[in-house]
């Protein structure tokens, strides 16, 4: 035997290697030729005090003392070899290696409830279950008919659905990595950048509001140019509550202004406040709020009534329509096909009516599909065509 005692993963099947203690860490002798393991357990508590962000809201949630969730992170930094987190007066803050023990974690959580799931539907003992990523901040006229849908569509199919209300990266992450099987997302790219194991459903196009101050020139012609824009303070995000619009946004003005950066909000989801805000703002200032509308808008789109308290802001368009985030359900791509073909049944109540689309351009077989209607029984052809 090595001086090294190598750390596994308890798991069956699943060896996995975590480090290296030397014999004097592993315990009396006698006891070094047992590995040492991280358990399940441990990373549940490892993943529920990283989204928690502090040793008492984890201790809460998970239903420990928080003595005991200390003991165990230490527990795990001992058998891992290295610390986890670093404890600032701010708060927690995971070390790279914690990082990505994280990330391993949620994989290795995600695919050990999936196949659990999967077990008792083989034994006759659950139904099938969607696990579906909504995230917050979705346009009503998005939200409630894509939750509806898929309601209707689950209990249609005798299926169990399981909502997370959660952000989303704009790589999926989430479902890539199995945490999700499905979810409503914001694309600002093309469909065929996300990865291989993903599949795209385009819905509508959708942009924000933007509100600026009704003193400024822009104010009067009810468009505002994105140079011009990118000349005031902007209110917007926080970047965590949508990376893909944020990022991508930003990109935009940064074009026109390598120096812009945006502002944000005072609270999160107040758009009241945010105006409040912005009028009595020292300089000019405007107000971006998240994918609202889609552009144009079409015959039949509704904009939200103006909000209480605007006071001196005016509510207008951007020229040419240049900050805009496609409306898309994704899903992991061996996603179960009963399962698969009640996204697609929802897609058909979502998609609003939309201009004619554009000619066809090729896409990813299998990958991208449009929000057309399908059988109960077949596969919807894969569409080629992105709604705009």
């Amino acid at each position: 035997m090595s001086k090294d005692t190598q750390l596994t993963l308890a798991m069956p099947d699943h060896a996995m290697p975590v480090a290296g203690l030397s014999r004097a860490e592993t315990g009396p002798a006698g006891a070094a030729s047992t590995p040492q393991a991280l358990e399940l357990r441990h990373l549940r508590y490892f993943v529920a005090l990283a989204d928690a962000g502090s040793f008492t809201r984890a201790a809460e949630k998970i239903f420990i003392a928080q003595p005991t969730l200390s003991q165990q992170i230490r527990r795990m930094e001992e058998i891992v070899g290295t610390p986890l987190l670093q404890r600032r007066r701010e708060g927690l803050r995971l070390t790279t290696a914690g990082r990505v023990l994280l990330d391993g974690s949620r994989n290795v959580l995600a695919l050990v409830d999936q196949e659990v799931s999967r077990t008792r539907q083989a034994a006759g003992l659950g139904r099938p279950q969607l696990r579906v990523v909504m995230p917050p901040g979705l346009p009503e006229s998005l939200a409630v008919p894509a939750t509806a849908g898929l309601q209707r569509a689950a209990a249609a199919a005798d299926v169990d659905l399981a909502w997370l209300e959660t952000t989303l990266d704009a790589e999926f992450s989430l479902i890539s990595t199995r945490r999700a099987d499905a979810g409503l997302g914001w694309l600002t790219a093309s469909p065929d950048t996300l990865p291989a194991p993903l599949e795209v459903m385009s819905l509508a196009e959708f942009e924000p509001d933007v509100w600026i101050p009704s003193s400024h020139p822009a104010a009067r012609r009810g468009v505002i140019g994105l140079d011009e824009l990118a000349g005031l303070d902007v209110i917007h995000g926080p970047r965590r509550a949508s990376t893909a619009t944020y990022d991508r946004w930003l990109q935009a003005l940064r074009a026109t202004d390598a120096r812009f950066d945006f502002t944000d909000p005072p609270l999160a989801h107040s758009l009241p406040v945010a105006l409040a805000f912005a009028a009595t703002a020292s300089r000019p200032t405007a107000v971006l709020t998240g994918p609202t509308a889609i552009p144009g808008p079409p015959p039949g789109v509704n904009r939200l009534p103006r909000p209480a308290g605007t006071g001196d802001m005016t509510r207008v368009s951007i020229a040419g329509h240049p900050l805009t985030a496609t409306a898309a359900l994704v899903w992991h791509n061996d996603l179960p096909r009963p399962l698969q073909q009640i996204l697609f049944d929802t897609a058909d109540g979502v998609t609003p009516p939309a201009p004619a689309p554009a000619p066809p351009a090729a896409a990813k077989p299998g990958h991208h599909h449009t929000a057309e209607p399908a059988s109960a029984t077949t596969h919807p052809a894969p569409g080629t065509t992105t709604a705009t």
